[in-house]
Order: C-alpha cells, then structure tokens, then sequence
C-alpha cells in the first residue's frame, strides 16, 4: 500500500489532539463492552469492577504501544499493511502483560496476584486480549484506510484544479490569439501610411505599441493580476488606439486609489474595450467616447466599460446583414463568462446594457478580493 505524506494525514484526519481523543472514548467504549461480555456473558471472574480494571488497563496499553510503535517506525505516515498486522501483534502480548501488572497494582493485589488471576482466569484474558487486539487493529487500520481515501480524493481534487487552471490558461492565450491580430494588423497598416507623411506620430505610435505588447505579455503569462495593471494596461491599449483613430476616439479611465491594489484575473477588461471600439465607436463615423472604471459595492467589486458607439440595437442590425448569429462576433464575452464562473462561481456575473441615449455598458460583477 503507497504511504501517504504527512500534510495529506495532517489535512485529512484532523489535529492529532482531535485524533487521540477520538482513539480513546472508541477504546474506553470497547474496553467497557469487553468486561461487561467477560463478567455477564462467560461469567469469568470475582466482580464487574475487578474485569473493568483488567479490561481498562490493557486496552489502554494496547492503544498505548500501538500508538508509539507506529509512530516511531512510520510516523504520520500510512504504515504498509503486512507490517502493521505485525506491530499489532507484537504490541498485543506487551499489552497484555503490562496490563495485567498495571491492573494487579490499581487492585491491590497481593504479590502472586497476577499469577493467581491469569491462572483462574486465563480463557477469559485470552478473549479479552485478542477482542482488544483485534478491535485495536480494525479500528487503527482503517483510520488509516479512511486518511488514505481522503488524500487519494484531495490529489484527484489537486489534479482537477490543475486542469482548470490549464484550461484556463489555453482560454486565456485564445482570447489573446483572437484580440492581438485584428488590433495588431489595424495598427501596423497605420504605422505604415504615417511614415510617409507623418514620421513623429508614427514614432509616437510605434512607442505606445511596444508598451502595450510588452504589458499584455507580462499579464498573459500570470494567473492574477492587479487592478493598477489592468487599467495601465488598458491605458496603453486606448492610447494606441487613439493615436490610430485620432480625434475619433476619446477616453477616460477612473481608478480609486484604495482598489489599485486589489487582485483580478488577467484579460477581463481588454476584451470588453476591444469589443466597445470594434463594435461601438469604430464603424460610428463621428466615432465616440469609451469610460472604463472600477468601483466596490459591498463585498463586491464592478468594473465597468462603457462606450457612446453605435449601440446594442444598432450592432444587432448590423450583425444580421454582415455576421450571421447576431451578437456571435464579439470577441471573448463566452470566454470571459467561463472564465468569471470557472474562478468565482455564481457569484461573478457579465451584463451587458444600453448606455443612453447612445451606446453600450458592458459590467462585470464579481467578488472582492484585498
């Protein structure tokens, strides 16, 4: 049988106080039970009180060197089955004896007491002996077994939670797959026709795109990220985009102080932007205005981007005519729902709704963490 580490027996079978003193309320239980069969049952010995001494004391020792003798040969660790059969017997006919000693002294026997008591009543010290052993045994190995199937449930568990977490991953690297090339062929095709005519805002453009690549491969490559990085990295996002679509596009991102600090998930808020400018301000041929902010309500936490683009109605519309399957072609808003529950459950939610009179207000709900 495979031996099982310490934390995995410290996490699954509780405090060894707890352990302990469950061990010794069952033992005191058996114990109890056996003189109460030795005494009324087989009717062996003087008195209930003298067979619950005996019983006491030995079951106790039993316990007692079963205790040690694991702990000293494989200490929290699941001992291998043939080996602890072993112990047990071993630790049964030392029990036994020091028992029985043990329980001549609390008597007040007199000295050949002990010779006297297991000549008279041998049957019944054997009986009591081995149920005790046997109990022991049951008892201890398959507290082991349980351990064993709490870890064996707790790895699984660790294994299902790594998958999660690669899966997550994959999605997240998707998401970037689907946002970099649009917004990366857009912005290269400008590059292109600035240097022509326009060498210092090409330069200034060509500055912001390293910047913005070289904060989305940094966020990509972790599995959190902080709210003071996101939005710096949708600040250099938006002002890539602003250089490209000049006076068409404004923005304004709003950031509290006490939340710059406060622990997100990586990529939620740049799918949100990109759609809000692909979907929203871009086709707009006057273009428009995205706000993108953060605030706390309670115990959770709302970011918020909003844009006066074209609106729900008039993307619907046109996504009928162009794209097939309707509000399909926004990118990442299945992945970031996946996402939202995969990492917070039901209590993370995304909302989309008309920004009046004109325009789009994407939500995101989900708790707040320090």
């Amino acid at each position: 049988m495979n031996r099982i580490p310490e934390l995995a027996l410290q996490q699954n079978a509780g405090p060894l106080g707890q352990r302990l003193l469950k061990s010794l309320l069952i033992n005191l239980s058996v114990d109890i039970g056996c003189a109460v069969f030795v005494t009324y049952v087989m009717e062996i010995g003087d008195s209930f009180l003298q067979n619950l001494v005996f019983s006491l004391c030995i079951g106790l020792s039993v316990m007692l060197f079963n205790y040690l003798g694991r702990y000293l040969l494989w200490r929290n660790n699941v001992p291998p089955r043939r080996a602890y059969m072993a112990l047990i017997l071993a630790t049964a006919g030392l029990a036994f004896l020091f028992g029985t000693r043990l329980a001549t002294k609390l008597l007040c026997l007199p000295p050949d007491g002990v010779d006297q008591y297991m000549s008279y009543h041998a049957t019944g010290l054997i009986v009591l002996t081995v149920s005790l052993s046997v109990g022991a045994t049951l008892f201890f190995w398959n507290q082991s077994t349980l351990a064993e199937l709490r870890n064996q449930a707790a790895t699984e568990k660790a294994r299902s939670t790594a998958v999660e977490k690669q899966a997550l991953q994959a999605q997240l690297q998707l998401l970037q797959a689907q946002i970099e090339p649009h917004m990366l062929f857009n912005t290269l095709a400008t590059l292109q026709s600035l240097i022509a005519f326009d060498a210092p805002r090409a330069q200034q453009m060509l500055d912001q795109l390293i910047q913005y690549l070289r904060s989305s491969l940094s966020s990509s490559r972790t599995g959190q990220t902080t709210l003071a990085q996101e939005f710096g990295l949708m600040e250099a996002y938006l002002e890539l985009m602003s250089l490209r679509m000049g006076a068409r596009l404004s923005y304004a991102l709003d950031l509290p102080e006490a939340l710059r600090s406060t622990v997100i998930a990586p990529m939620l808020l740049q799918p949100l932007v990109e759609n809000a400018i692909k979907h929203g301000v871009e086709p707009k041929i006057e273009g428009g205005r995205i706000e993108v902010s953060a605030s706390r309500y309670g115990q959770m936490l709302l970011l918020r981007v909003s844009d006066t683009g074209l609106g729900l109605a008039d993307e619907e519309t046109r996504n009928q005519h162009h794209q097939p399957g309707g509000n399909s072609s926004h990118i990442g808003l299945d992945n970031i729902r996946e996402r939202l529950h995969a990492l917070y459950g039901s209590e993370a939610r995304l909302h989309l709704g008309a920004n009046m009179p004109h325009g789009v207000i994407a939500q995101i709900q989900l708790p707040y963490l320090s």
